[in-house]
């Protein structure tokens, strides 16, 4: 009995295990489990559910509440102590005062402090941002290099289906006496060498599902296949329009933001040096005045003898410095990295245009042509062969320049802070030719 009801209890927790996780969702929010139930995933898909889920967008909205936190603690002022003293310890001579103290802030103290904290929350808000188009960068790479990978395993199959197809006619014409057994022997050989790129074909793409489930966040998410166009190419912006995006980029406004933070901290420091003012006010009961109370009012304040905080306001204006100096060493690197992915995305587009505008076609016709000839006896195995191979090649070539210009314009989407609609609608540009 046991036998049959363990089956049954696991697919009854996994079902409810999967309720849960969809019940969790928000009304309409794709969730791995209808991710699992469709039959392709988009991009848009994987777009979405890795900004719902990835734990380190969570992460850095986790930080925005904390430092929330710490900017309405900036605000508060400090707090009033009460004392009593009892002077005497017979109840006939025993003097009694109630004091209450409260400290004043002078110097501008409390609105630095505010001003560090703002300066603080600004950063979180925008570390959040640029955690969020990484994250949209990192997604939309893994998956077109899992959208190629899906395609290098099409090609390999397709590749194959023609091996096995030279095969067969080299098998023909030797049965018919009209060719050396040696070429139906070298056709095998060809077919076992394109068997072997479809299995490291299918173990790429395996691969590669497995690192677009990482930068999803989630290795629950039970993709099989993708619903996308290898041939889309991503467009190129102008150098004039990455120079004018290059002020706004997140680690340039980062940078700019961490000075504006560490002034915030030296204007707290030095005001600090001004000491802070506590005023006093109780009561005191004397046996003398018959029980009455008496008004006792007070003021203190910290002679700056010892301590003048010297040493923290020229820690804090060195470190002022060195956040200027770090901004403009970020403005520095940041150009040039995002001028080099601007010419490897140009420079990619240029040699998958060429290849497929120039070069596909011309490798499938000379294909084509070679087959035609193979059957009619115009053309030698080798002939086939050598046309065959020239295709493949053509095709890979064209699938690794493809790469290179989603891996280029992710680079440059990353360094430029470009928003989810910009990352997400790639252009539209599709293939005349398909590889």
């Amino acid at each position: 009995m046991f036998r049959f009801l363990l089956p049954l209890a696991i697919a009854a927790l996994a079902v409810q295990s999967a309720q849960a996780e969809n019940d969790r969702a928000p009304p309409g929010a794709l969730t791995p489990s209808a991710v699992a139930a469709s039959r392709g995933l988009t991009l848009a898909d994987a777009l979405a559910l890795a900004a719902r889920i990835h734990p380190g967008l969570s992460a850095a909205q986790r930080e925005i509440e904390a430092v929330d936190g710490a900017r309405e603690q900036a605000g508060a002022s400090p707090n009033p102590t009460i004392g009593l003293e009892i002077e005497n310890t017979r109840r006939e001579e025993r003097t009694t005062t109630l004091l209450l103290s409260q400290p004043l802030e002078l110097g501008g103290k409390r609105g630095a402090r505010i001003e560090a904290a703002e300066r603080a929350r600004e950063i979180a808000a925008l570390r959040f941002g640029q955690r969020s188009a990484d994250l949209r960068a990192n997604v939309t790479a893994a998956y077109f290099a899992a959208l190629i990978a899906q395609e290098r395993l099409r090609l390999a199959q397709d590749s194959l289906a023609l091996a096995r197809t030279s095969r067969d006619a080299a098998s023909k014409r030797v049965a018919a006496g009209k060719v050396s057994p040696v070429e139906e022997t070298k056709s095998r050989v060809a077919q076992a060498s394109v068997a072997l790129e479809a299995v490291q074909a299918r173990g790429e793409l395996q691969s590669s599902l497995h690192a677009l489930r990482a930068a999803i966040g989630s290795q629950s998410v039970a993709v099989d296949r993708l619903d996308g166009s290898a041939d889309t190419l991503p467009t190129a912006p102008s150098l004039d329009g990455v120079e004018q995006r290059l002020a706004q980029a997140p680690a340039a406004r980062l940078a700019a933001l961490e000075v504006r933070r560490y002034g915030a901290l030296a204007q707290l420091e030095q005001a600090r040096r001004v000491p802070d003012l506590t005023l006093t006010l109780g009561a005191k009961r004397t046996p003398e005045l018959d029980g009455r109370n008496e008004a006792v009012l007070g003021v203190s304040i910290p002679l700056p003898i010892f301590d003048g905080n010297s040493g923290n306001i020229t820690e804090a204006l060195r470190r002022e410095d060195k956040a200027r100096d770090a901004a403009a060493d970020t403005e520095l690197q940041l150009r040039a990295d995002a001028l080099s992915a601007h010419q490897r995305l140009t420079t990619a587009r240029t040699e998958a245009l060429a290849i497929r505008q120039e070069i596909l076609p011309g490798a499938q016709s000379a294909f084509d042509a070679a087959t035609k000839g193979f059957e009619l006896g115009k053309f030698s195995f080798l002939e086939t062969l050598d046309a065959q191979r020239t295709l493949f090649q053509a095709r890979a070539q064209y699938l690794r320049s493809l790469a290179d210009a989603h891996r280029a314009a992710t680079d440059l989407d990353r360094l430029l802070g470009a928003g989810a609609e910009q990352t997400a609608l790639i252009s539209q540009e599709q293939a005349g030719v398909k590889p």
